[in-house]
């Protein structure tokens, strides 16, 4: 009843860490911080975010790894540097659990790699799935390349289940982004609003992971995201109904472009309608499927 969390400290692993340790596991967590947990069943342990040095023993006989370990991409400009850190950070991470794995004297029974449904692209109206052809962006390449970096594991006959994230709303990540300027009577549409905000809530994302960790017959490629994705302009006017405030703005792609970049064109005016075939075939069943309940619960 051990598991090993890489980005254990953050958004999503912070959440999975209290509700892991509240059904009785023991929760290690990585971090390059030697700050204690303030979580009680939840350890942090330093490490150096490339290698199994220091955390070699948590991972012999644990019965999960979950690597979640990454750069935030939404964080300002993407400079080369910082396009660097995004893959760099990502790769070196699931390299580091796959030596860890293959180090193990007892292998741990299930490694979950995180990742992202921007592996898709920007598709478009058309609704894509676990089958769906890999995008031509760089997030789609970080993706590919991240979820490649623990091949190794299946090699040493340990289940791997691929969790390809939506945005996660909850009280962190990019929700909390929005709220000021939307709570203030400013929140904008992004450029038409016609692309497509995959979602799901953070509940019902550590609630997903737990179940791939639990259930044996769980390996592959899963997508973590509501069954009902809506445009942005549908988020937009969703989340300021809720604040009770009406959406008035709209930001033109081409500021957004001369803003940020490249990470205008791919986080913020790109997007995906993206189904969870195969995590609703497993028998997974959300607690949240409609944005607005989504976001009345959070707010």
């Amino acid at each position: 009843m051990r598991v090993v969390i890489t980005g254990g400290t953050g958004f999503i692993g912070k959440s999975l860490s209290r509700k892991l340790a509240s059904k009785g596991y023991q929760v290690v967590c990585l971090t390059r911080s030697s700050r204690p947990s303030d979580i009680s069943g939840v350890r942090n342990v330093v490490w150096d975010g490339e290698s199994s040095a220091g955390w070699l023993e948590h991972a012999d006989g644990a019965t999960a790894i979950v690597n979640l370990a990454g750069d935030n991409i939404a964080s300002g400009r993407w400079t080369a540097a910082k396009k660097k850190r995004i893959l760099d950070s990502r790769v070196n991470a699931g390299r580091a659990v796959s030596e860890a794995v293959a180090k193990a004297k007892v292998k741990p029974q299930v490694v979950i790699q995180g990742s992202a449904i921007g592996y898709y692209g920007d598709c478009g109206p058309e609704p894509v799935n676990e089958k769906s052809a890999r995008g031509d962006l760089f997030l789609s390449d970080v993706v590919e390349k991240w979820e490649a970096s623990t091949d190794p594991v299946e090699e040493h006959g340990v289940r791997r289940a691929i969790v390809r994230t939506a945005m996660v709303l909850g009280s962190g990540g990019a929700l909390a982004k929005m709220l000021g300027p939307f709570k203030s009577g400013l929140g904008s549409y992004l450029g038409q609003g016609h692309h497509g905000v995959s979602w799901i809530h953070l509940e019902d994302e550590v609630r997903a992971i737990i179940f791939l960790i639990e259930n044996e017959k769980c390996s592959g490629i899963f997508n973590l995201s509501s069954i009902h994705p809506v445009t942005f302009n549908k988020f937009a006017d969703t989340l300021g109904s809720v604040l009770d405030k009406k959406v008035w703005l709209r930001t033109p792609a081409f500021v957004l472009k001369l803003a940020l970049g490249q990470m205008a064109e791919e986080v913020l005016l790109s997007g995906q309608f993206v189904m969870p075939v195969n995590l609703i075939a497993a028998g997974f069943k959300f607690n949240f499927t409609d944005i607005g309940d989504a976001l009345c619960d959070i707010v």
